[in-house]
């Protein structure tokens, strides 16, 4: 009996301890924040049910990509194709048992503009909605090149607080647009999953706005260190937001959404209903072939159908390789890092990823948790779309899309 007691008391302390955390991480988050991140806690391809959205209306008549099924061809290219990870050596095999067991939903290879492979996986269609995760800081990026070119943002090496002026005076009055785009601000960011870091908190927070600006905190001068931040989208958005009087949802369906033949309408989850803030680093959903024109517009140099949609020289400043980055650049411990961006072989540009490739070329690629990607190689000529409800036991899938793409 003396036993039960102390089990119980053990017991009853813990649950103290418990709600003694949830009532402070209520204080320093929200109550809301506290029920999202339990009840929803990692984030999921579901989730774009889970919150709010804006829809995004498309625009007839679609664009139809020619279809030329090269499926055993390809099969054959690819199936030797090997990768490293954690140390073991992976070969694809036979392409759709790779994809299938590595958790994908879709997966679309488009060579010269015609589609020889397209392919869905368990339970998804074509018709089935995919979330971008963060491939929407690449699309945010599109639409940061299209507001400089319509002269609502001025340059990009603008200061921010030119446009968000409730950050001056708060040390990070130097800190540039560019610096934003490049991941290069100098603010702190937490990576982590424990429940008070960023990544959860700026996840599941109901006032993405009021968040971001708080979390302006300068921790180094811009431009020092590569250092990854998921609130740095945000800090876009509200720009965009001001300089076109409207929401980010409308500014991307009025320029991108209605003009490349989309076939599907998207949605941009928001933080609330009460603040209407789009999720500006992960919460554009739409089907996988349209994720596809996306990667069709920047391969074409940003022309659809003899329009220039997005200026060419922002899809080049966007996506070349840089000249010359800082010694050091991508070495910050805060920073994700890894061997390619060690060697110089990978970079970050605008909200891309890149490649360079050993004879000289490029190719680069929109990201996003749990392996979402829009992979373009230039002079392959190829897009490819990969879409998943996990990496499956892959932690770069950009690099598989790279050896796909050299053998085509």
């Amino acid at each position: 009996m003396k036993a039960l007691k102390v089990i119980g008391k053990f017991l009853l302390g813990i649950a103290a301890l418990i709600v003694l955390f949830l009532l402070v991480l209520s204080v320093i988050c929200s109550p809301a924040f506290v029920v999202r991140y339990i009840v929803w806690n990692f984030p999921d391809i579901q989730d774009y049910r889970r919150f709010p959205d804006r829809e995004i209306a498309n625009k007839t008549p679609a664009f139809i990509f020619p279809t030329d099924f090269k499926e055993a061809e390809l099969n054959a290219l690819v199936s030797d194709c090997e990768f490293e990870e954690d140390g073991v050596i992976h070969t694809i095999g036979d392409l759709d048992t790779f994809l299938a067991e590595n958790d994908t939903t879709s997966f679309i290879v488009i060579k010269d503009d015609v589609i020889i492979y397209e392919k869905y996986f368990n339970g998804y269609t074509r018709d089935s909605i995919n979330t971008s995760f963060s491939m929407a800081k690449s699309v945010t990026s599109i639409l940061v090149g299209i507001a400089v070119d319509e002269g609502l943002i001025t340059s990009i090496e603008d200061p921010i607080v030119t446009y968000l002026p409730e950050l001056a005076g708060r040390g990070v009055d130097d800190v540039t647009i560019q610096d934003i785009l490049l991941m290069s601000s100098g603010f702190q960011y937490r990576s982590g999953n424990i429940p008070w870091y960023d990544d959860p908190v700026y996840y599941y927070h109901r006032n993405l706005r009021k968040l971001a600006l708080r979390k302006a905190i300068p921790e180094e001068p811009p431009g020092v260190h590569f250092h990854y931040s998921n609130y740095h989208p945000h800090y876009l958005g509200m720009i965009l937001e001001r300089v076109t009087g409207g929401t980010v949802s409308d500014y991307l369906e009025q320029n991108i959404w209605t003009k490349l033949g989309m076939e599907y309408p998207a949605s941009w989850n928001i933080d609330s209903e009460k603040h209407g803030f789009e999720k500006m680093s992960c919460g554009l959903n739409a089907r996988s072939i349209d994720f596809a024109k996306i990667g069709r517009l920047f391969l074409n140099n940003g022309m659809y159908d003899g329009e220039q949609v997005v200026p060419k020289t922002w899809v080049l400043e966007s996506t070349l390789p840089p000249e010359s980055e800082p010694i050091g650049y991508y070495t910050d411990i805060k920073s994700w890092t890894n061997d390619n961006f060690k060697d110089g072989s990978e970079y970050y540009k605008y909200l891309w990823w890149g490649f360079v490739n050993p004879d000289g070329t490029y190719d680069y690629y929109a990201s996003g948790h749990l392996g979402q990607m829009i992979y373009v190689s230039p002079t392959k000529n190829v897009i490819i779309v990969r879409n998943g409800s996990s990496r499956g036991i892959f932690t770069n899938w950009g690099v598989i899309c790279r050896e796909i793409a050299k053998k085509l």
